[in-house]
């Protein structure tokens, strides 16, 4: 791999010559550390480097329109929308497996390859059955010309759009180990989401009221379908390569040397958990020692795969209609159940929100007994129709939370009832408001004590009220202690109680106690967003800082008041209305005044002061000297202005550093007045180099 890339300046690159030598050490330069990272989990560059590589290479191709490939790294971030996947056939029968479950019937395949083989002992390669999305790759010439799903067996999906934004997937194969580059490749894999990246999307979803997914198959599954590719770049997608149907220029005899192969050109394959089993005993204990580690992979599996690992052997045993004769699945028990819901009640959250549980008649699924299930919210309740006393469908997976998958209409008796929402806390009797799109309830009040250990951390985190050294594991020693039971309580801790505490010594009292003391002069954004109110985040606090003179004339405005500031919707308003009117938050309130807390409001006093570029939209292209993007985002928008990241009409004009390509001859077309950072600095009332930090 050359090393040129790391010394490569895009302002001095001025011919095309120049830029085709330089785009090409970089392209060489990040799919190696992009191999090293994704294949080999293994970099020796750090994150940081690697985007700046990237970031190089991107503005070397807008200014070198001519030099852009499909098979570049900067690719794989996601095109256009399309109007429909179309279709790929496939080169060889994507053919299924024919799956077993019980030890036996393995045992039994074992005997019938052995026999028609007249071999007495068989050797097999066992690897995982992951339990994500099967897709087939094709390269030519190294480049990746088509992807797609199974389908039907004969024809699938086009995802090529999809496919390439995932990281782990390379648009050009490398050659390592002088391994060379097949002229023709055809590999399958699964494409799969880990169960801890699937968790924290679903939470993402569930905080943003959107549905959530049932397993990480279907999440996986519904990211590759996407037609707007870049909802699949922003999922966290991953691959593992387990199978070659054509390599022209390479032939293998066996599985397992095929699977050595694929890395060196840069495929992922799961090194770790497979192995090459001399008999079919080997392969039914790496059966039970999967079986009984499942749970602890960072991916979903359902079972184990077995194939016969000499190459001729497979062609020798053949194919039945729709699955090979020479492999098959052997599957783990099944992880969903059939039940009753005996009750559902509300479960409330520590971030307030309300979440419906079903309680079932226990029933065992994959070994485990399950009582109780989650409902996710009110709207998932009544677009599946799921009623108390329902007959349905449960499913366990991994360490996710059991779900309620469907009802079973047809077993209903006439007791079903429906699901209602209560309209106060269980927990603390507070007002719950809930969305119109019914997809989240909160309850409104600062005070309750299910929610108050996590608005406390939130209400000291560093963008909220800025309390260094006030964390989850101080917080809960505070409350275990009984030191605070409120979050006004934080203003009356004492540096004699504190220093009482394990770990406390008077150094870290006084400097805890500094730290109170300090935040108590902030800025009413900060105060407001240390609230917690729903839907209420750090940008929307600024938007409502900017509207509002001061604390009390927020907490007084109606809804109609509030949907008539810009950004501010119905359910915004709603909450912030809810919020204010609950009694026990305007005392939280209150309190937090009277422990000496004061507000300034300097986004106020500058929208009274100043508007000077209201109604005005910026595009920003090349690179920015004097400021970062997000700096001139937040000056462009602290003066009135919009910054949008493609021309068009609207656009009033085009700020144009070093690099700038595309963007600026659009705008020159169209007529969109062209600044330099000198004279954007001169608009914004700025000199050019005095940065905003």
């Amino acid at each position: 791999m050359s090393e040129q890339a790391f010394d490569i300046t895009p302002d001095r690159i001025t011919d095309s010559d120049q830029a085709k030598e330089a785009v090409a050490d970089l392209r060489e330069a990040l799919r190696y550390h992009a191999y090293r990272y994704y294949v080999l989990d293994d970099p020796i560059i750090a994150d940081p480097e690697y985007d700046r590589l990237f970031n190089i290479l991107e503005v070397l191709e807008e200014k070198f329109p001519a030099l852009q490939s499909p098979t570049s790294p900067t690719q794989q971030v996601g095109g256009a929308p399309r109007q429909s996947m179309g279709l790929v056939r496939h080169p060889v029968p994507m053919l299924s497996l024919r799956a077993v479950y019980t030890q036996q019937e393995a045992r039994d395949f074992d005997a019938t390859c052995r026999q028609e083989l007249s071999l007495g002992l068989m050797t097999y390669v066992a690897e995982p059955k992951y339990d994500g999305l099967a897709v087939e790759l094709i390269y030519e010439n190294g480049a990746l010309v088509f992807a797609s799903t199974r389908g039907d067996g004969y024809t699938g999906e086009d995802i090529l759009a999809n496919v390439k934004t995932i990281r782990e997937i390379p648009l050009q194969l490398l050659s390592l180990d002088k391994e060379p580059v097949p002229e023709r490749l055809v590999v399958r894999g699964e494409i799969y989401m880990r169960k801890d990246e699937f968790n924290a999307l679903n939470q993402r979803r569930e905080e943003s009221g959107d549905n959530v997914f049932a397993n990480p198959r279907n999440a996986a599954a519904g990211s590759v379908r996407q037609l707007d590719p870049k909802i699949t770049a922003s999922r966290p997608l991953h691959l593992f390569v387990y199978e070659v149907a054509e390599c022209r220029g390479r032939e293998f005899t066996q599985q397992w040397e095929m699977l050595a192969a694929l890395p060196k050109w840069g495929l992922k394959t799961n090194t770790r958990w497979q192995e090459k089993c001399s008999g079919i005993e080997p392969a039914l204990e790496f059966f039970r020692r999967l079986s009984e580690t499942r749970d602890d992979l960072p991916f979903e599996i359902d079972g184990v795969v077995i194939k016969v690992n000499d190459r001729q052997a497979q062609q020798a045993l053949g194919f039945r209609q729709r699955d090979p004769r020479w492999a098959l699945a052997l599957k783990f028990p099944a992880r969903q159940g059939t039940t009753r819901i005996t009750d559902i009640t509300v479960q409330v959250g520590r971030t307030g929100a309300l979440t419906p549980v079903a309680h079932l008649q226990p029933v065992t699924i994959g070994g485990v007994e399950v009582k109780r299930a989650s409902l996710h919210n009110l709207h998932q309740i009544e677009s599946k129709d799921v009623r108390i006393k329902d007959w349905v469908l449960v499913e366990r997976a991994g360490d996710v939370i059991p779900q309620v998958i469907k009802p079973f209409p047809d077993k209903r008796s006439g007791q079903e009832q429906p699901f209602v929402m209560p309209e106060t806390c269980p927990v603390c009797g507070g007002p719950v408001v809930t969305s119109r799109d019914r997809k989240q309830s909160h309850c409104t009040n600062i005070d309750c004590p299910a929610q108050i250990r996590e608005r406390m951390v939130h209400f000291a985190s560093r963008r909220a009220m800025d309390i260094e050294g006030l964390a989850g594991r101080r917080i809960d020693q505070l409350l275990n202690t009984g030191l605070v039971r409120h979050i006004p309580d934080l203003y009356r801790l004492r540096r004699e109680d504190l220093v009482q505490l394990e770990g406390f010594g008077s150094k870290s009292a006084d400097n805890l106690l500094r730290e109170i003391e300090d935040s108590k002069s902030t800025a009413l954004e900060r105060f407001v967003y240390a609230l917690g109110i729903p839907h209420v985040g750090e940008h929307l606090a600024q938007v409502l800082a900017a509207r509002f003179p001061d604390l009390d004339a927020l907490s007084r405005a109606s809804e109609q008041t509030l949907q008539a500031v810009h950004e501010i919707g119905p359910e915004v308003a709603r909450s912030v209305r809810a919020f204010f009117s609950n009694p026990g938050n305007r005392k939280v309130v209150h309190d937090l005044l009277e422990a000496g807390i004061s507000l300034d409001n300097p986004l106020h006093a500058a929208t009274v002061q100043t508007k000077s570029l209201q109604g005005r939209t910026f595009v920003f292209t090349g690179t920015l000297q004097n400021w970062t993007r997000d700096q001139a985002r937040e000056i462009v928008e602290g003066l009135g202005g919009r910054v949008t990241g493609s021309v068009t009409g609207n656009t009033d004009y085009i700020v144009a550093g070093p690099g700038a390509g595309s963007k600026l001859d659009k705008a020159r077309s169209k007529g969109i007045a062209v600044l330099s950072e000198e004279d954007f600095a001169r608009i914004i009332g700025q000199e050019a180099g005095d940065s905003r930090q």
